[in-house]
């Protein structure tokens, strides 16, 4: 057999989006067929999108999923292409790839090993198909391959691995590989997080050298349904070697990574692997025939796309950086709003998320150009009249200092410099007044003046509060998303005003703890990602000690002066939601991590790290939507699920203490 080229489809789909989803699946088909691919793989559930979640289980979604099968099935002349849709059968509702033929559907495949952990909750929606099993779909009086199948096509076989199914121990490779299968399909969606990439590259190569095949492994990109982030990042690999590698997060709604691969050397492979075992009295057990030859191709060398930054030192620091720019662009698009809104308070956290909706901007911009980056937000028309980077920038992001008199002029000078500095526009609010008029009304009417002796909490809180209306008033007023600014740490202990700095759309670095964000804005304000540079302005924010400014100056407020240093506070975090330790075994952890403190010091901190955390659960519960960036989210909708009211750890902390 003679060379043939194979593709992988990343795609920037939206759950229930038919139109846009269809369209960017046939820019795909197009692209790849103008390059003179012959077999194309898209991601799961592209038809549908991957976040339907409880949708999945409406009638009108599998009917309409059919409907637009059917219409790209009609772009497919010549080509072999994979798509991903929900598929109902015998009153179960399965996630499904499809195969389609020279614009026909010539079956389907059913995923068999569902992702029910971490942000994943599939076994809600699809049942787990059986291995060795083959059925037939009827629909509309015709009938198709069901099931575990794989396809024949003049000779050349191809199979599916979907997304989990090659994140187990006995994923379907194996069983595909003694049917003499030559290119095995992953359509995935697997969602960004650090230090995954090498996970993927690692069963991808195993893949194709274990079971001596091709394989071709696509993914979404982009903020898909709102919390998780995808990086795209397709592979191709053929005999254990890498032969063809996409980009990550990028902007574009579609690309397409294609390899030129010589069937007759993996099958040659196979045959020289002692341990390759062809399975004599099953191989045709569930294959699908069909007489189409995919069309052969000259040989092309490797395309592997690797950006600079993929190698940096720095590795994290970028992917952050480009995974929360993309999923920021994505839900200001999708949502049809116009921009963003922070308040921007002069420290790390609204530093943060300022930054990262300039970024948002700014890479957008560099990588689709300005008119390409306009076009994705044609619907802002107010934004055509803008014709230059800075411009576009200062109409999508506003930043609003809000001062009180326990502000400083440090904090203030910082907003200022880092708002001007990524080219936002930036106002100011005095809120003083506000504290005053409702501290005054609520004194006359308990009959007893308020004061910080007495009323700490109380008095820092509604300062907090009183900003929210007014940045809400201007995020209305712009048809604006107004972004939290509240971060992993403070959400493990609650130190954040319910309706005050929690208050927002969206919550972007609530994934993230307070000890990276600080590393992040140095890396930020000394270097700042490839292509886009430093950020000086931020050495005015990472030359302070995190404050919230809530109570007078002379008591010199700081965070870890009310928490505890935040390295301590993100150990207890880790070795609690990630290790579940209890107190007690927290507190050996960390004892080892940090020597330098005494271990009665070490008591107080645990101890206050778990009682904060049992008393508010209830307000992670109620926090604005955040993006999920490594395995260790405390989400409650995705990841960490705690009982609102607890015990609060009442035993374990007695005895830490006695």
């Amino acid at each position: 057999m003679k060379p043939i080229k194979v593709a992988a489809g990343i795609l920037n789909q939206t759950p229930l989006d038919w139109d846009s989803n269809r369209a960017n699946i046939i820019t795909a088909i197009r692209q790849a067929r103008e390059t003179g691919v012959g077999v194309l793989c898209l991601p799961e559930l592209c038809i549908s999108g991957y976040g339907c979640e409880d949708a999945f289980h409406a009638p009108f979604v599998h009917q309409t999923a059919w409907t637009e099968l059917n219409i790209i099935a009609g772009e497919t002349t010549g080509m072999a292409v994979a798509v991903g849709l929900p598929v109902m059968h015998q009153n179960s509702v399965f996630n499904c790839a499809c195969l389609l033929v020279d614009g026909v559907i010539a079956g389907f495949v059913a995923k068999k090993f569902l992702a029910g952990d971490g942000i994943h909750y599939e076994p809600r929606w699809f049942k787990p198909w059986p291995s060795g099993v083959q059925h037939e779909l009827r629909v509309d009086g015709r009938s198709y391959p069901f099931g575990d199948v794989f396809f024949d096509l003049d000779g050349l076989r191809i199979g599916f691995e979907i997304c989990e199914d090659a994140w187990v121990a006995n994923r379907p490779g194996a069983s595909l590989a003694s049917k003499g299968v030559d290119v095995i399909f992953n359509p995935s969606a697997s969602h960004f997080a650090f230090g995954k990439l090498d996970v993927r590259k690692r069963f991808v190569l195993e893949g194709s050298r274990a079971f001596g095949a091709t394989y071709v492994y696509s993914n979404h990109v982009g903020n898909e349904a709102g919390r998780a982030i995808y990086d795209g990042g397709a592979l191709i690999a053929s005999g254990g070697k890498l032969v063809a590698a996409g980009p990550r997060f990028s902007f574009q709604g579609v690309t397409v990574t294609s390899a030129v691969v010589d069937i007759q050397q993996t099958r040659l492979s196979q045959a020289r692997t002692t341990s390759h075992q062809p399975g004599l009295t099953s191989s045709d057990a569930g294959c699908v025939r069909l007489k189409f030859a995919v069309p052969a191709t000259a040989f092309e060398p490797a395309k592997i796309v690797m950006a600079p930054w993929e190698n940096s030192a720095e590795l994290k620091a970028e992917e952050f950086a480009r995974a929360e720019a993309l999923a920021l662009f994505d839900y200001m698009r999708k949502s049809r709003l116009h921009g963003f809104v922070v308040s921007l308070s002069g420290g790390v956290d609204s530093a943060a998320v300022t930054c990262l909706a300039g970024l948002s901007v700014r890479m957008g911009i560099a990588e689709l150009g300005l008119n390409g980056f306009l076009k994705k937000l044609g619907y802002a028309h107010a934004l055509r009249e803008h014709r230059d980077v800075g411009s576009v920038i200062r109409a999508l992001l506003t930043c609003v200092y809000q001062g009180t008199e326990n502000s400083s002029a440090t904090t203030r000078d910082a907003a200022r410099a880092v708002a001007q500095a990524v080219g936002a526009e930036f106002l100011e609010f005095e809120v003083g007044e506000l504290v005053e008029r409702y501290t005054s009304i609520v004194s006359g009417a308990i009959g007893r003046p308020l004061t910080w002796a007495t009323d700490d909490i109380a008095l820092q809180n509604i300062q907090a509060r009183v900003r929210a209306p007014g940045v809400w008033f201007l995020a209305n007023l712009r048809n604006a998303l107004l972004l939290s600014t509240s971060n992993r740490s403070e959400a493990a202990v609650g130190y954040a005003t319910m309706d005050g700095d929690t208050c927002g759309g969206l919550s972007p670095i609530a994934g993230i703890d307070k000890a990276y964000l600080r590393q992040w804005l140095v890396w930020m304000e000394q270097h700042g990602p490839d292509g886009i540079g430093a950020l000086p302005a931020l050495r005015l924010v990472n030359a302070q000690a995190p404050t919230a400014e809530l109570r007078p100056a002379e008591q010199k407020q700081t965070d870890e002066g009310d928490l505890m240093p935040y390295t301590v506070l993100d150990a207890c975090e880790r070795a609690f939601i990630r290790d579940k330790k209890g107190p007690a075994e927290v507190l050996a952890s960390i004892g080892v991590q940090f020597p330098q403190y005494k271990v009665d010091q070490m008591k107080v901190w645990v101890t206050r790290f778990f009682r904060l955390w049992s008393r508010n659960q209830w307000k992670r519960e109620r926090y604005a939507p955040s993006f999920h960036l490594d395995d260790e989210s405390l989400d409650p909708k995705t990841w960490c699920r705690y009982p609102i009211l607890s015990g609060g750890f009442a035993r374990e902390l007695s005895e830490l203490n006695t």
